[in-house]
């Protein structure tokens, strides 16, 4: 008989997979970026929010502070390293202005994960209170996250069209948030279900639109369309 601990292992997998397509959906953009060497009217902000949010996470799962939990630390790990990936070619390819407010960013990214880091492990000594604090700061960075993307669904009802909204990648984040709410649920984990539950709300919105609005959107190319829904990916698990 299959155990709890195997599904949930299995379900963690797959969002694991999930997860890692999601954080290469950006890569047109960089194709882009790197073929004309220049950021155009990119933002860094979205690459450095991820950056902060996948760091977050990496330190959440390290097992001082929520043990056995590897598969959110592979994933994450992988979203660091894809996200410092991204910031460096947008540093390779921005101008000086841009570089400078990249580079600021990025160093207060660093320098608030270090202070985290620091004060978990030198004032809070059970595992519980480290879980509770990181995920509190988890919970909260991954609801401001999820945020950012309002914008787009309010130009959906407002256009009544879901140009900017690629079917795909809504689907994609449906199936990730699925994912992540049931693998947080087979071993309750509170800090895991509230944002990728609120993550399921909103895909299950992206997905409501898309069916009310599809037939009245104006086709326009494809590479139109990632371009802006591409620069606001956020994921989290």
């Amino acid at each position: 008989m299959v155990s709890a601990d195997q599904i949930r292992t299995a379900v963690g997998i797959i969002g694991n997979a999930i997860s890692f397509i999601l954080f290469l959906s950006p890569m047109p953009t960089f194709f882009r970026i790197c073929k004309n060497k220049s950021v155009e009217h990119f933002s860094v902000v979205p690459y450095v929010a991820t950056l902060l949010n996948c760091m977050l996470w990496v330190l959440y799962g390290l097992p001082f502070v929520k043990p056995n939990s590897t598969l959110i630390i592979t994933i994450n790990g992988a979203g660091t390293v894809i996200e410092l990936i991204y910031i460096f070619i947008y540093l390779l390819y921005s101008d000086r202005s841009r570089r400078t407010k990249a580079l600021l960013l990025l160093f207060i990214d660093i320098a608030f994960i270090v202070v985290v880091a620091a004060i978990v492990l030198s004032i809070l000594r059970s595992h519980e209170r480290r879980t509770l604090i990181v995920g509190i700061l988890c919970i909260i960075f991954c609801i401001m996250m999820y945020a950012s993307p309002l914008s787009i669904l309010k130009r959906v009802i407002r256009s009544k069209s879901v140009e900017y909204m690629p079917l795909y990648l809504s689907i994609a984040y449906f199936f990730n948030g699925l994912c992540w709410t049931t693998y947080s649920l087979i071993h309750l984990d509170v800090n895991l279900t509230i944002p990728n539950a609120i993550g399921l709300l909103f895909a299950i919105a992206q997905l409501l639109l898309h069916v009310i609005y599809n037939k009245s959107t104006k086709q326009q190319p494809n590479d139109v369309k990632s371009e802006v829904a591409l620069s606001e990916v956020n994921i989290t698990h």
